[in-house]
């Protein structure tokens, strides 16, 4: 096997490696560049490989950074296959056409402004193309393994992340003994995350391919974390204001009414009125309610004994564009948790745009924010925001709940590459770490080798490993 390196090299979003194997050419994952708009507008450019001489495409989850790119492969020549675990197949469309709707809409924007001697601005693809994208989508359950190809075998593995989520095994030669294994973790979540399982131990590898997202730091104690999310909604409370939470559509936002659910009492949740305010969200809530069965233990007793949590007595959802701005009307008792997850696009920059400016809105961050987005921005303590062409005055007060995310820490890592044999020699196998940004690949990199004695490969596009 010979693994190219294009994307999520050196940079946090962008998912897309493509695997040599057998003859056949197979890719991992083709995520969506998010970011500041020039890293965006990277999204155009033609692919580094020609999309019709792909066999195969295999994901490891629906994020958009995983799937962003998908419909425009397909757009652009691909007809091949594409494996994913039976929950990410349900969320994809929903992610995908979500996605389609805000580029039609941001070209719609600029060609009512663009001039004349400007050429006219194209989504970078439609919902149509989703719709046509998915037909190639062909589902397969956890831990089963299956032949794609003759010769080449894949198997899904929990990755505790997000509902669906899955580490891959890439096995040549079948059964053989003398064949090769590659693994792909996707995104790995920690141990014990809400309404999820945990991450699946892999017994052995001659090459894995490991995220590294927050390779350079431990996360806060969960226990103390929410501890600190009910004390902001008390602070919250008491400054008469409201509380805005950017966060994915998937994964996050569950987790959030997860919490809710939880400490319903404790946290007098009763006085808040709590929106989910995203076009995508029944729909995901559906999902999640159809696949109840990947849920953890905690999660199925959550269920049992408590408000559920997709169901609060005062929880809306709010799908229409009417209904999320008349949120905006609402002065204080609100808890609004709405997208984009790094707030560079989607719902929650409408509320930004309102409230940002008041002292008693607390804006509380749960997950990874990347550079060069707003919400980057502001966890870094901008003062002023441009939005919708806006200048905006911050003087809300910021959070960063970083025991929240939906990413192992640095310790999370380490464990989950341990358990991993290398082939013959009893070691660990080679390594080559992606999805994060320098500072954290290198400190990853730095704990790896001095407990195991590998020395990791950091990923650049365009770089190759043989295995």
């Amino acid at each position: 096997m010979r693994v190219h390196f294009h994307g999520a090299a050196g940079e946090v979003t962008g998912s897309l490696h493509e695997v040599d194997a057998e003859g056949r050419r197979l890719l991992l994952d083709c995520g969506m560049i998010q970011g500041s708009p020039e890293a965006e507008r990277r999204n155009f450019e033609p692919f580094p490989f020609e999309p019709a001489a792909l066999d195969a495409l295999i994901i490891s989850h629906a994020h958009i950074d995983h799937i962003g790119r998908v419909p425009l492969l397909v757009k652009r020549g691909f007809r091949g296959p594409i494996y994913a675990q039976a929950a990410t197949a349900a969320l994809m469309p929903v992610m995908l056409l979500d996605a389609a709707s805000i580029s039609e809409g941001e070209a719609e924007r600029a060609n009512r402004h663009r001039r004349n001697s400007e050429p006219e601005a194209l989504p970078l693809y439609t919902r149509e193309d989703v719709q046509a994208a998915m037909e190639q989508v062909q589902p397969l359950p956890y831990d089963t393994r299956r032949e794609i190809f003759p010769g080449v075998e894949i198997a899904f593995r929990e990755a505790g992340h997000i509902l669906g989520s899955a580490s891959v095994e890439l096995w040549t030669h079948g059964r053989d003994k003398d064949g090769r294994k590659l693994v792909f973790s996707g995104d790995i979540g920690p141990r014990g995350t809400p309404i999820l399982r945990d991450p699946a131990s892999i017994d052995r590898a001659d090459l894995v391919l490991m995220e590294s997202t927050y390779g350079d730091r431990l996360h806060r104690d969960r226990a103390d974390t929410i501890r600190e999310l009910g004390g902001i909604l008390d602070a919250a409370w008491r400054d008469g204001g409201n509380v805005l939470i950017p966060a994915f559509a998937v994964g996050r936002s569950q987790e959030l009414l997860y919490w809710f659910a939880r400490h319903w009492e404790e946290w007098g949740l009763a006085r808040w009125r709590i929106f989910l305010d995203s076009p995508m969200a029944a729909k995901v809530v559906d999902i999640y309610d159809r696949h109840a069965d990947l849920f953890d233990e905690d999660a199925k007793r959550v269920w049992r004994e408590k408000p559920n949590p997709f169901r609060l007595p005062n929880l809306h959802v709010t799908a229409s564009r009417e209904e999320s701005m008349a949120i905006n009307r609402i002065d204080s008792g609100a808890i609004v948790i709405a997208g984009s997850g790094m707030a560079n696009a989607g719902r929650i920059l409408h509320h930004f745009r309102h409230r940002l400016d008041r002292r008693s809105t607390h804006v509380v961050f749960v997950g990874y924010q990347a550079e060069g987005t707003i919400g980057r921005r502001l966890v870094d303590g901008a003062r002023w925001i441009r939005i919708h062409g806006r200048d905006v005055r911050v003087n809300a007060q910021r959070h960063t709940v970083g025991g929240l995310s939906a990413h192992a820490d640095q310790r999370g890592l380490i464990d989950w590459y341990g358990v991993i044999a290398g082939s013959g020699n009893g070691g660990h196998p080679p390594l080559a770490l992606v999805h994060g940004e320098d500072k954290a690949r290198e400190a990853l990199a730095g704990e790896i080798g001095e407990r195991y004695g590998v020395t990791a490969t950091l990923a650049r596009p365009g770089a190759v490993l043989q295995v």
